[in-house]
């Protein structure tokens, strides 16, 4: 399985992600929301038996990829 934890996704952001974290609570927000969204993506994918729908997940990517995106425009305008 892949790993989209945000300093894979981004590794050469890895520090101003590090520090916003601690320092912007706009940035703090966005990104434990999307720590939240992956989080149980990859509970539902490493499941042995998954207790969602296929359509339900794919809703859950869709909206990891959302997030990312605005955490990237984020990252690049603070």
């Amino acid at each position: 399985m892949e790993n989209h934890n945000l300093t894979h996704e981004f590794p050469e952001l890895e520090t101003k992600i590090n520090e916003l974290k601690l320092k912007d609570d706009v940035f703090k927000k966005m990104y434990v929301n999307y720590e939240e969204v992956n989080a149980l993506i990859q509970h539902y994918e490493e499941g042995e038996q998954n207790h969602t729908t296929d359509e339900h997940l794919t809703d859950l990517r869709k909206k990891r990829v959302h997030l990312k995106d605005d955490l990237y425009s984020y990252l690049h305008q603070n």
